[in-house]
């Protein structure tokens, strides 16, 4: 469960029109069942005088999948929204597209294409990130050492959180857990082995 994955950052939507039938895109962050389901309900009673509010989630726990056609003829609506979030490989998101019926019949294909359409719109207005697996480490050093210290979190492809001047330096940095060995294995060598990195705690974080 370390592996990177892609998500969005918060809620994004977009419209599309297809025969005069409005197709409302809205896509939403969602790390649960209950999440998703909570934005379903809450577009759902949004639009409650739409004709239909298709919708389909992506969990990485679990790589949960669910869609719903919400009265669309079946494989037509839930499935292709689904499928548009696969292919652009996001996960712990929730797509619901609310349909208001513009009296022009689109057929099958026609209803695949604009659910499928209406999924990418909502998707590419989307802030997407890439979520890394990260260390978050401290080291204390003394001045004399600080700006090798400095330079090295970098060169190792970590970043700087917060650097402390008081009797020593005290610097915070963040790194991907697949490269802390290797910054571990440097700071040894750079300081001969007088400093080291303690751990302070680890999770997932958007990756630079």
């Amino acid at each position: 469960m370390n592996q990177a994955y892609r998500t969005i950052l918060d809620e994004a939507r977009a419209e599309t029109v297809v025969k005069k039938s409005r197709f409302l895109g809205q896509l939403a962050p969602a790390r649960s069942p209950e999440e998703a389901r909570a934005f379903v309900s809450l577009t759902k009673t949004a639009h409650w005088d739409a004709s239909h509010n298709v919708w389909a989630y992506s969990l990485r726990e679990g790589q949960l999948r669910r869609y719903s056609d919400d009265g669309e003829p079946q494989g037509t609506a839930g499935l292709p929204a689904l499928e548009v979030l696969l292919r652009e490989e996001l996960t712990d998101c929730v797509v619901v597209i609310t349909r208001y019926f513009g009296g022009i019949l689109l057929g099958a294909s026609g209803l695949t294409r604009a659910y499928a359409q209406s999924a990418k719109a909502a998707v590419d207005a989307a802030r997407i990130v890439t979520m890394a697996h990260c260390q978050t480490l401290r080291v204390r050093c003394d001045y004399g050492f600080y700006g090798r210290l400095a330079a090295l979190v970098p060169a190792c492809g970590g970043t700087v959180l917060d650097t402390d001047f008081a009797g020593e330096v005290t610097l915070t940095l963040r790194l991907r857990s697949e490269l802390a060995a290797s910054f571990h294995a440097r700071l040894t060598d750079a300081s001969h082995g007088k400093y080291t990195a303690q751990f302070i705690d680890e999770g997932f974080h958007a990756d630079r």
